[in-house]
C-alpha cells in the first residue's frame, strides 16, 4: 500500500524524463522547478497531485495526464503565506481542460479564504480542444474566480512560455505581469491569423511588445532564475489582502536625510524638465524604486518605495519625457496602479511637473478626456493617504487630476520654483491681450512686464499657499523628510463616502 503511493507519487513528481531534457536544453525550468525557485525551501505543498482528466473523446482518455497538466498549492515566499500555480507544458503542452482549472480555482478559493496573494505560472498550448465546452466552462471559472477576488487578494501573474487565445486573459485580469526576454509569447491571436502577413510572434506577442505598446507587461526579465527572483523581492512588497497592511521592515537610512542633489536639479527654466526618477530615488529608503510599466507610457512613472520602512505607491510626471504631458496611455496606466493601491491600503505620493495634454489628433481621436476623468476619478475616490509634491508645473486641468487639493489630496507642499496656474504665463498674456496685440498696440517690452505680473500674482506657489490651495512650499532637499512626517500624521486616515456600489466613470 506504502509503496503504491510512493510509486504514484514518483510518477507524477518527476515526470517524463525526455521531455523535462528538452526543457533544460532550452535554458528553461520545468513547472515543479520553477515552484522550488520561486517559494521558501521545502515550503511547498503541493494540493491534487493525483486529479486527472476524466474525458474520453478523441483517446484522450489513453493519455496519461499527472496532475492534469498544472501543479498547484502553497508555501511562504520570506516566511509569508502565498498560493501558486504553474502549468506543466510536458502535459499535453500545458492545455487547460476541465479538471485543470478546477485546480487552478480551488486555489484561488483557498487563496480567499486565508487572504493570501496568488501566484500564476504560465506556459501553456492553451485550451484542450479534446474537452471543448468543458475546457471553455474552465476558462470562465478562472476568470471569474480572478474577478471575485482583484481588490481582495493580489495576483501576479509570470509568462514563462507560451500564453495563447482566452489565456491572455489571465495576465489582463491580474494586478502585475512578469514575462522572460526570450522564447516567450502573449497573443490573443496568432500572427498567422491577422489581417496582416506581416506580422510575426516577435513584433506582436514579444515581452518587448507587450511592455512598450500595450502595457499588459510590467516587468521584463532577462531569464527565468532573474524573474522568480524579482517575483519574490516584489511580493514582499505588497500586503496579504485588502484587511492587511505591506510588510514593514526597518530601515537604516536616517528619516531627516536632506538630498542637497534636490535643490541642484529644481530647475529655473521649468522648461527643461527634471528627471523623476532622480527625485524618486533620492526620497526612497536606501535609493530603492520598484518601477512598474517602466516601458509604457514613460511620461506618467508609476511604481513602489519604502519610507520609513512602509511600502509608499508613487506617481510622477516623468518631464524629460514628452514635457511630462498627459497621454491616453499615461492616464491608464496611473488609473490602474491607484486602483490597486487604494484597494490594498498602500498610501500615494505624486510629484506633479504637468504642463497640460498631448495635443495630437490621435489623442483627440482616442477621446483623451475619457482617460484623463478616468485618473481624476480614482485620485478622488482613493481613500488611503495620499501626498502631493509639485516640483514643477502645474497648469490647468492637468494639473487638477494629478491629485491636487481641488480633487481630495490629504497634504499639498510645492517646491519655491514650481508655478500652478491655468496655464504658462506667457501664453496667459498673449491670451488676455490678443487685441491690443493684433493692432501692434503694445510692445515687446509691455508684454514681458505683464508675463513678469502674470507669473508674481497667479502662476506663484506662494499665491496658491495664500489660497490654501498648497499647505506648505518646502526646500527640495527636504521633501523626503516632509512626505514622511506627512504620512506618519496620515496613518491613522478614516475616510468615508456615499455609499454605493462602484463609480459609472
Amino acid at each position: 500500500m506504502i509503496n503504491e503511493l510512493t510509486n504514484r507519487r514518483n510518477v507524477i513528481e518527476t515526470g517524463r524524463e525526455e521531455a523535462i531534457s528538452k526543457i533544460h536544453a532550452d535554458s528553461k525550468l520545468t513547472a515543479r522547478e520553477r515552484i522550488e525557485e520561486l517559494l521558501d525551501t521545502n515550503s511547498f505543498v503541493e494540493i491534487g497531485a493525483f486529479v486527472k482528466h476524466r474525458t474520453t473523446d478523441f483517446n484522450l482518455s489513453v493519455k496519461d495526464t499527472p496532475a492534469d497538466g498544472v501543479v498547484t498549492g502553497y508555501g511562504t515566499v520570506e516566511g509569508r503565506l502565498v498560493y501558486v500555480y504553474s502549468q506543466d507544458v510536458t502535459v499535453l503542452g500545458g492545455a487547460l481542460g476541465e479538471m485543470h482549472a478546477k485546480k487552478i480555482c480551488a486555489v484561488y478559493d483557498m487563496a480567499m479564504k486565508m487572504g493570501a496573494p496568488i501566484i500564476a505560472l504560465l506556459d501553456s498550448a492553451g485550451v484542450r480542444l479534446q474537452e471543448s465546452t468543458d475546457a471553455l466552462d474552465g476558462f470562465g471559472q478562472i476568470f471569474l474566480k480572478q474577478t471575485l477576488a482583484s481588490g481582495v487578494v493580489p495576483q501576479i501573474t509570470a509568462v514563462l512560455g507560451t500564453c495563447g487565445g482566452g489565456a491572455t486573459l489571465i495576465p489582463s485580469l491580474s494586478d502585475f505581469t512578469f514575462m522572460t526576454k526570450k522564447a516567450t509569447s502573449l497573443f490573443v491571436n496568432s500572427p498567422n491569423s491577422l489581417d496582416s502577413k506581416t506580422e510575426t510572434l516577435e513584433t506582436i506577442a514579444s515581452a518587448d511588445f507587450h511592455s512598450k505598446e500595450t502595457g499588459i507587461v510590467d516587468f521584463v526579465c532577462e531569464d527565468e532564475k532573474d524573474l522568480l527572483a524579482e517575483l519574490r523581492n516584489f511580493v514582499n512588497l505588497l500586503p496579504s489582502n485588502n484587511f492587511e497592511e505591506a510588510p514593514i521592515f526597518d530601515t537604516n537610512d536616517d528619516l531627516n536625510r536632506v538630498s542637497s542633489e534636490l535643490n541642484e536639479i529644481a530647475p529655473e527654466d521649468l522648461t527643461a524638465g527634471i528627471d523623476m526618477k532622480v527625485v524618486i530615488s533620492q526620497i526612497a529608503d536606501n535609493n530603492m524604486f520598484v518601477e512598474t510599466k517602466a516601458n509604457y507610457a514613460v511620461s506618467m512613472l508609476t511604481g513602489f518605495i519604502r519610507l520609513n520602512g512602509q511600502t509608499v505607491g508613487v506617481l510622477a510626471n516623468q518631464s524629460v519625457e514628452n514635457d511630462g504631458l498627459l497621454t491616453s496611455s499615461a492616464c491608464e496606466k496611473g488609473t490602474k496602479f491607484i486602483g490597486f493601491c487604494d484597494s490594498f491600503n498602500i498610501p500615494i505620493v505624486t510629484l506633479t511637473d504637468v504642463a497640460g495634454y498631448n495635443a495630437t489628433v490621435a489623442e483627440e481621436k482616442i477621446g483623451i478626456s475619457k482617460l484623463v476623468s478616468k485618473l481624476l476619478c480614482a485620485f478622488a475616490s482613493a481613500t488611503v493617504p495620499k501626498v502631493n509634491v509639485v516640483v514643477g508645473r502645474g497648469y490647468g486641468t492637468a494639473y487638477v487630476a494629478m491629485n491636487s487639493k481641488h480633487i481630495g489630496a490629504d497634504f499639498v507642499y510645492a517646491w519655491p520654483n514650481s508655478k500652478v496656474s491655468m496655464m504658462n504665463a506667457d501664453s496667459a498674456v498673449r491670451i488676455m491681450y490678443a487685441d491690443e496685440l493684433s493692432k501692434t498696440s503694445i510692445s515687446t517690452e509691455d508684454i514681458n512686464k505683464k508675463t513678469a505680473e502674470y507669473e508674481e500674482l497667479q502662476a506663484s506657489p506662494y499665491m496658491a499657499a495664500s489660497r490654501g490651495y498648497v499647505d506648505d512650499i518646502i526646500e527640495p532637499a527636504a521633501t523626503r523628510k516632509r512626505v514622511i512626517v506627512a504620512l506618519e500624521m496620515l496613518y491613522s486616515k478614516r475616510e468615508s463616502r456615499p455609499e454605493k456600489k462602484h463609480v459609472t466613470v
